[in-house]
């Protein structure tokens, strides 16, 4: 019986502890949460940098990388299902076509959303640009 009152005391303040501390854990997806710095994310191409050389194809270890012409040019269609995110395309990319980006939320039940093509790059690109004049107008 001693020693039960001897613990109580000290239960009581790792209880009073837990209960009033701030949560530790984020509530996402409510509360977005921020990328550290380096994260390897989804990839982000720019389709006017590419010269078509083939390197990231070439580098790619998982074979998540295809050549295939678009418009007359050869450009890069990312497979990010195969894809271990190890970013070699982007270190052996001469002109900076592809770059990190801290994109994470990629879960999606259908395999022929994971497929990245240079078109989806071109519109959003093209997006931008539309968005970015109306902002500064």
């Amino acid at each position: 019986m001693v020693k039960k009152r001897r613990r109580l005391p000290a239960l009581i303040k790792d209880m009073g502890s837990c209960l009033f501390k701030k949560p530790f854990t984020q509530q996402y997806p409510f509360v977005k949460v921020q990328a550290p710095e380096g994260y390897r994310g989804r990839h982000t191409f720019d389709p006017e940098k590419c010269i078509s050389c083939g390197l990231c194809e070439r580098d790619c270890p998982a074979n998540a990388i295809k050549l295939d012409e678009v418009s007359g040019k050869r450009m890069p269609h990312f497979y990010l299902d195969r894809c271990i995110f190890c970013y070699l395309c982007e270190e052996g990319c001469p002109r900076k076509a592809i770059t990190l980006s801290t994109n994470f939320e990629m879960s999606t039940t259908e395999t022929e959303e994971l497929l990245v093509t240079p078109k989806e790059f071109i519109t959003k690109t093209e997006v931008t640009s539309e968005e970015g004049k109306e902002h500064v107008a």
